[in-house]
């Protein structure tokens, strides 16, 4: 097709209005606890031959468009994650993304060939395409429920890191069913270990550069803290290194910097991973033809995903928490929110792209499993967390801000809301006692502002907003929660 002004016109007319679609649904998604992935995929699979008779049928096009779409989305990951609340289970994450996939590779596949008759190659890529998380999918549900940070914490770091293994896995097994084992498994720790350094090269040399470079204009440093991440991703793959662990690990290293703008970076980069999501799942849901799934696909992927939610990814929870024990509700919620969105969808265009044998069958059985289960277990997560006891009481929640003539000077907002089981209520906020600089700047109550006092009392459902420098942010969350749980005398005598 020639592209012209015309043609240029009608795909931007197309392109806004499904994207404004696809933005408005997702407050229809939160309101019904879905993961708003289903929305795009049905968007995409309405716009195609079963709809409004768009043709896609391309799998290496889908296959090469959908790994850029996780490069964003991997790197909006790291630029948003904490490193120190990441820091303490930084271990059990990365054996969930290593270990626990392994093992949940292995039990699916044994599962597929001696279950269901699929030959190994099959199998062990059934195994692989629906081991690995979503971080996409588990945190459009998880924002709604209170969970200990630790526990968020814990799900991030095993979405944001099992794609790398998974996806060299994959394209191993498609190239070639005959790998021998210890060749295998030296090639795919290889490719990590090259992926990890370059992305951490690369990672701390954007941040050394970007704090010397003096930008004309603050809209240049969100573009160059992502070029500098996608630069990860393409320098690691071209030496044949994993570009997924690349990007990731040097997107940790610039968004935990302090570099300048990193507010607006964050939500530059925020946007860019909505706007790689939307366009991946829409994409998929074209790819797929509706009518070429039969009941022996759903039959499979029921069955498939049975096998894969209730032994193989309990299992690999348990053996992965070897590293790092926690108590058994902790890792039964853990093994509950290992929902899957675009990540294994995108991994089936794989074997697609390659022309393995039985491919397109496995595709729609990975499809229909992803959409079925996510259906199930997404909705759930909220009671699951109440019966597990494992939810919490709103505790303050850090959204970083930056004001223009204080750029080089890191602050934090911290937004707290008093439950209805908190102590800090009828505590004046002169006896918070906060760390030195940090004061109590609004207080939201009953839909109006007001400016606190020292004498301000305050009141369940107050939602307080506090300005804490970045130094002092975790003594400041950690003596208001001293507060919220011991009321206004807590740690008197040693105030933190």
């Amino acid at each position: 097709m020639t592209l012209d002004v015309h043609t240029l016109n009608q795909g931007l007319l197309a392109g806004c209005g499904v994207l404004l679609v696809a933005i408005l649904a997702v407050r229809a998604s939160v309101r019904a606890g879905l993961p708003s992935l289903l929305l795009y995929l049905l968007i995409g699979v309405g716009l195609g031959d079963a709809g409004l008779g768009v043709h896609f049928s391309d799998a290496a096009v889908a296959n090469a468009l959908g790994f850029a779409a996780l490069v964003i989305i991997l790197a909006e990951g790291g630029l948003t994650t904490n490193w120190s609340e990441m820091r303490p289970v930084a271990r059990i994450g990365l054996s969930l993304a290593t270990l626990g996939v392994g093992v949940s590779v292995g039990v699916v596949a044994v599962a597929a060939h001696l279950l269901f008759g699929m030959n190994w190659q099959i199998s062990v890529l059934l195994g692989a395409l629906t081991s690995p998380t979503d971080a996409a999918a588990v945190f459009s549900v998880l924002r709604r429920v209170p969970l200990p940070r630790r526990l968020n914490s814990i799900l991030e770091a095993e979405s944001g890191l099992n794609d790398a293994p998974t996806v060299v896995l994959v394209t191993l097994v498609s190239a070639s069913g005959h790998h021998a084992i210890g060749g295998f498994f030296g090639e795919v720790a290889l490719e990590l270990a090259i992926g990890v350094l370059g992305g951490a090269l690369i990672g701390f040399g954007g941040t050394w550069l970007l704090r010397r470079a003096a930008l004309p204009s603050s809209g240049l440093y969100p573009l160059a803290v992502l070029a500098f991440a996608v630069l990860a991703y393409a320098a690691t793959a071209t030496i044949h290194g994993s570009g997924f662990a690349a990007v990731y690990v040097a997107a940790l290293f610039l968004g935990n910097s302090e570099l300048p703008h990193r507010a607006a970076t964050r939500s530059f980069a925020e946007g860019m991973a909505w706007l790689a999501q939307i366009g991946l799942f829409v994409m998929l849901g074209l790819l797929v033809s509706p009518g070429r799934i039969t009941w022996e696909h759903v039959g499979l992927a029921v069955a498939a995903g049975l096998v894969l939610t209730f032994v193989a990814r309990p299992i690999s929870v348990l053996v992965a928490s070897v590293v790092q024990p926690m108590p058994l509700r902790e890792l039964a919620f853990i093994s509950w929110a290992g929902l899957r969105g675009a990540v294994p969808i995108v991994l089936a265009t794989i074997p697609l792209a390659k022309g393995v044998d039985g491919a397109p069958r496995l595709f729609d059985i990975v499809f229909v499993m992803v959409v079925i289960y996510t259906l199930v277990t997404a909705p759930t997560l909220p009671l699951a967390a109440r019966v597990l006891k494992v939810a919490r009481r709103n505790e303050p929640r850090d959204l970083e801000v930056e004001a223009a003539p204080l750029e080089r000077i890191a602050a934090d907002l911290l937004m707290v809301t008093i439950s209805p089981k908190s102590l800090m209520h009828g505590v004046e906020v002169g006896e918070l006692r906060l760390p030195k600089g940090t004061s109590v700047s609004l207080i939201v109550r009953d839909g109006t502002t007001l400016v606190p006092q020292p004498r301000t009392v305050l009141r369940h459902g107050d939602e307080l907003l506090v300005v804490a420098p970045r130094k002092s942010r975790e003594a400041a969350e950690a003596r208001l929660r001293a507060v919220s749980h011991g009321g206004r005398l807590a740690q008197w005598l040693h105030p933190d």
